[in-house]
């Protein structure tokens, strides 16, 4: 999956707050057990800890979907390298209700509020996403990039 570049000077508007009943905005410190735990146990325990990093930062670097009293998204940046964004994650029954988009952008917009004119995607999976909402573009030859030798849950067998 290669890494995709954003040009956060050229964004469309932020999102607003609520989109479809479902409320996005940036994380609470109190909150942290609750996201990591769901990113956990909805998506991999590698995402679950570049949250826990999102939550280091301060202002906290994850923004969250909430629907009924309930997570149903995050957005994390400069978890694993300053610049990068990600992941983003969305409950399956939320997704193509754009709150994928509206944390991709609010993410993105507070970027650009920090200073940074480009933001990095880091091993994005589904790059038309990216591309359709913020207008990101491949960086050539960033496959497998920074996650290259990573440690995984299931290492290969010994031989």
């Amino acid at each position: 999956m290669p890494d995709l570049l954003v040009r956060l000077y050229a964004l469309p508007p932020p999102p607003v707050a609520q989109t479809g009943g479902v409320e996005i905005r940036r994380a609470l410190v109190p909150e942290k057990h609750l996201v990591v735990e769901w990113a956990c146990s909805t998506f991999n325990c590698a995402w679950a800890s570049e949250v826990e990093v999102a939550f280091a930062r301060q202002p906290v670097a994850c923004f969250i979907a909430v629907q009924d009293g309930a997570i149903v998204g995050f957005c994390a940046y400069e978890a694993t390298c300053r610049d990068f964004l990600g992941p983003l994650g969305v409950a399956e029954h939320a997704r193509g209700s754009r709150v994928g988009a509206a944390l991709l952008l609010s993410a993105l917009h507070a970027m650009a509020a920090e200073g940074y004119a480009y933001a990095i995607i880091g091993g994005a999976g589904p790059t038309a996403f990216f591309e359709r909402v913020a207008g990101a573009q491949v960086i050539s030859d960033s496959s497998p990039g920074i996650y290259r030798g990573m440690l995984r849950s299931n290492p290969p067998e010994a031989k």
